[in-house]
């Protein structure tokens, strides 16, 4: 099939249609990338450069508008992030200058035994899908090129064509390449720190030619040494051996940061340049900050001092397991002598007191052995194993007690312990079981981050998600019906997904709605958790989003104020007057109030509904208002998945670069700290699409624990506390029947348990790792469905078995569909 499209894609598209010149003076795109063919592919039939003239098939001169167009050349090491730059300049040039109209070009080497050419700069490219860009790729068609042969005649047609900005971006140079310089007016050169010792700086000749240098990946190890270095050789290269340093043109930047401060300076000194080449008087307002932090790593996500962070934490659990066997190994030794002490008096009490002396001096000094830690463990062992042997007990959970019943009945009438110690009374047993395993509730926390686990309501979720709001509100109320608690779980169409709006285009329309909701605006939102009481304590919305994620998760805390706010109104008797408001706020615009298509499914009170079209703000007064808005925000329950190193690594839902959704994320954990957002999780660090895209568990931990550690290392770098945020981290992994699920939950716990104490020193409550499982979704076969009900059995009572916090079960028909209300029921 490959062979085929590329058979057919083989041909000279001069060949089916020739370049209407007079289109290309329009900027007609389709003209223009002909004309562009003709030139690179030398078609001296149809055009041609030659000597400065753009000449068609009769030698007669193409006319060039009279008009001054700046010519921007970008050229530097291989991988120093010329096209970010080149995206980032654009990106503001669009912004500054409303109806600038640009043309870039992007050349590529060629390589030496095939020819052939990775044209990958326009990946980079995030700000060019407008009319007023045009961009086109070009390979150097020779192995000692920077540029391409036929980039002086693309150059002319651009002319041509009228665009206002010409960019054109060279492929990777050496110390010694200075072709930019030929074809372009302001040369800018871009480099990263790793150029080697400072004595190569020398060596390179663009540091003499380009007009602008950029130092860019600014974040690196050794950029602010680098920096001092260009700058000093700069000097020494103008000739101003008088100058200050910071005065030399010599900008550090970090490229594919969102606006980062960087190139904001650099944007404002090109347009400097360009303004003192052309005399065209462009002027810009974009701010650059009168006094620059000299540190710019500091706006790094990972600050460059802290790049070894994953690294640390390896070495923080290794040495708490070394520091674990030295104290058992010290316990041990200490119950040795203190049991040969205690049978002295019936193996020989005549010697009794001289033996006693020398082995007390012996338990001593192994006591002095132990820290604070492992004897507090052993000096309270024999209460805690009394308090686990009484009928109930007695956990604090914030200002509330509850009683939990230690002990069920089985059906041959024997009293099981829910929770037991092991029996064992050699304090090095005694140790290692503690700081290795430990009861459920207790560090490390392997055994469970709670005492006990909840009664009255099961760890699962209800998925759902097909349609329109309405529709999976109707099978929300379906699988939820009779069960004490509303745990709901939540699947986007793909539109929703990639952040569209749903539309006619053929691509868009046969996805809406498709294996997943429709969600595009509040009042969806509202409809789709219509007649459940989001701030209930027995309620849980549980969100699988991750590009759009803020602004889902904007959608859903505004529906649960809403619903406050109607709750308010009507207990307050506020509701007549406010439908009043609602009315006259409709009637002002012509329109009438959205409502709920169909009727509202059997067990809904339709509770939400009446906010339909209109905002909570809008009804009560501010003070009123944001009093609800607070009370919401502390009590609202659930998950948003929003694992954007998750979606980079496994899926590709990344509809922003990972550096800017990172950034938003941290927005959102600084909101939820300012508000006190306690029950919600801003984060689902995921495994589970890890291990879907083939990972195996291993793997998936280590992969899923990184991550984590990388949103805690970000967010301490925003300037957080680690227990302001912590608590708002969950975590979802796969499982399947590979004997490692039945204790990946134990083996994340504990490293996440020890780092978070050791390393990040983190209180009680940030060290608990809380996860969701869902059952193996690439095991289910589409062949014989029934068995999947098996293995999916199977794979729940690994995780149940292993004390997760929540378990979603694939249905037997997943492997075709979403579960249908017959297999939900199963």
């Amino acid at each position: 099939m490959i062979n085929f499209m590329l058979k057919e894609c083989d041909f000279d598209p001069i060949s089916v249609a020739k370049p209407d010149m007079k289109k290309v003076a329009e900027r007609d795109n389709g003209a223009l990338a002909r004309a562009l063919t003709a030139i690179e592919n030398e078609h001296q039939d149809v055009l041609f450069y030659r000597e400065g003239k753009l000449l068609n098939d009769d030698e007669t001169e193409i006319e060039i508008p009279e008009k001054t167009i700046p010519l921007i050349g970008i050229t530097g090491t291989g991988g120093a992030g010329k096209s970010s730059l080149t995206d980032a300049l654009v990106r503001r040039f669009l912004t500054e200058f409303e109806n600038l109209t640009i043309g870039i070009i992007s050349v590529d080497p060629s390589k030496i035994k095939t020819g052939g050419a990775l044209l990958g700069d326009r990946i980079r490219m995030n700000s060019i899908d407008t009319e007023q860009v045009y961009m086109r790729s070009m390979a150097t068609r020779a192995s000692n090129r920077a540029t391409s042969k036929g980039l002086l005649g693309a150059i002319e047609l651009y002319k041509a064509a009228g665009f206002d900005l010409i960019i054109v971006e060279t492929s990777g140079i050496g110390q010694s390449g200075t072709e930019i310089v030929e074809y372009t007016d302001i040369p800018v050169y871009v480099m990263t720190s790793e150029y080697g010792a400072a004595t190569q700086l020398e060596k390179i000749n663009m540091l003499d030619l380009a007009e602008l240098v950029v130092l860019n990946k600014f974040e690196k190890k050794g950029s602010l040494d680098a920096l001092r270095d260009i700058r000093k050789q700069m000097i020494r290269n103008l000739g101003q051996w008088h100058a200050k340093q910071e005065d030399m043109p010599v900008y550090p930047t970090i490229a594919a940061q969102f606006n980062d401060e960087g190139v904001n300076r650099l944007f404002k000194a090109l347009i400097d340049r360009v303004n003192d080449r052309y005399d065209i008087g462009w002027e810009t307002k974009i701010y650059t900050n009168p006094n620059p932090a000299e540190d710019i790593q500091a706006q790094a996500i990972i600050p460059g001092k802290r790049v070894r962070y994953l690294s640390e934490i390896s070495e923080t659990v290794r040495d708490y397991h070394e520091w674990v066997e030295e104290q058992v190994d010290v316990a041990s030794k200490l119950d040795q002598v203190s049991g040969t002490i205690d049978q002295l008096e019936s193996w020989n009490p005549d010697e009794k007191q001289v033996m006693e002396d020398n082995l007390s001096k012996m338990r001593e000094h192994w006591l002095s052995m132990l820290d604070s830690l492992p004897k507090k463990i052993l000096e309270g062992w024999n209460e805690l194993f009394e308090k686990y042997q009484q009928e109930y007990f007695e956990v604090q959970i914030r200002d509330k007690k509850f009683k939990n019943q230690l002990y069920r009945e089985s059906l041959s009438g024997l009293m099981i312990p829910r929770v037991a110690l092991p029996k064992t009374k050699h304090k090095g047993e005694q140790l290692k079981f503690a700081l290795k395993e430990n009861l459920p509730g207790y560090f490390p926390y392997t055994a469970g981050v709670f005492p006990f686990k909840r009664e009255g309501e099961d760890p699962t979720r209800m998925f759902a998600g097909e349609g329109t709001p309405e529709r999976t509100n109707k099978r929300f109320h379906y699988v939820s019906e009779g069960m004490p608690a509303a745990r709901l779980s939540t699947a986007f169409d793909s539109v929703t997904l990639y952040g569209e709006d749903p539309g006619y285009r053929p691509d868009i329309y046969g996805k809406i709605g498709n294996s997943g909701v429709s969600i595009c605006t509040l009042d969806d939102m509202k409809k789709l958790y219509s007649g459940f009481e989001l701030t209930s304590p027995k309620t849980s919305v549980s969100m699988t989003i991750n590009g759009p994620a803020p602004m889902i998760l904007a959608m859903f805390m505004n529906t649960a104020i809403d619903q406050e706010v109607e709750r308010y109104l009507k207990e307050n008797g506020k509701w007549e007057e406010a439908q009043k408001k609602i009315k006259k706020y409709f009637k002002e615009r012509g329109v009438q109030q959205p409502d709920y298509t169909g009727e509202v499914p059997e067990g809904s009170d339709g509770f939400g509904l009446s906010t339909l079209g209109i905002s909570g703000d809008q009804l009560l007064p501010e003070e009123t208002y944001n009093k609800i808005k607070e009370d919401t925000l502390s009590v609202v329950r659930g998950t948003v998945q929003a694992d954007i190193l998750k979606e980079d690594q496994a899926q590709n839902t990344c509809i922003f670069s990972t550096e800017f959704a990172l950034k938003m994320m941290g927005d959102i954990q600084t909101y939820f700290t300012e508000h006190k957002v306690r029950n919600y999780y801003s984060v689902s660090i995921s495994g589970y699409h890890i291990a879907e895209a083939g990972a195996n568990p291993i793997t998936q931990a280590a992969f899923t624990l990184a991550n984590g550690f990388t949103f805690v290392e970000y967010y301490l770098a925003r300037g957080l506390d680690v227990d302001d945020f912590a608590h708002n981290l969950s975590f979802f992994f796969s499982n399947g029947l590979d004997p490692e699920y039945a204790v990946i939950g134990r083996v994340a716990r504990r490293i996440w348990a020890v780092a978070m104490k050791n390393k990040y020193e983190a209180n009680d409550r940030s060290q608990k790792l809380k996860y969701h499982i869902q059952t193996s979704g690439r095991s289910l076969h589409a062949q014989e469905i029934q068995f999947n009900d098996i293995r999916t059995t199977l794979q729940a009572l690994l995780a149940i078995y292993d004390n997760c916090n929540s378990l979603h079960t694939n249905a037997y028909d997943e492997a075709i569909t979403t579960p249908t209300e017959e297999s939900v029921r199963r």
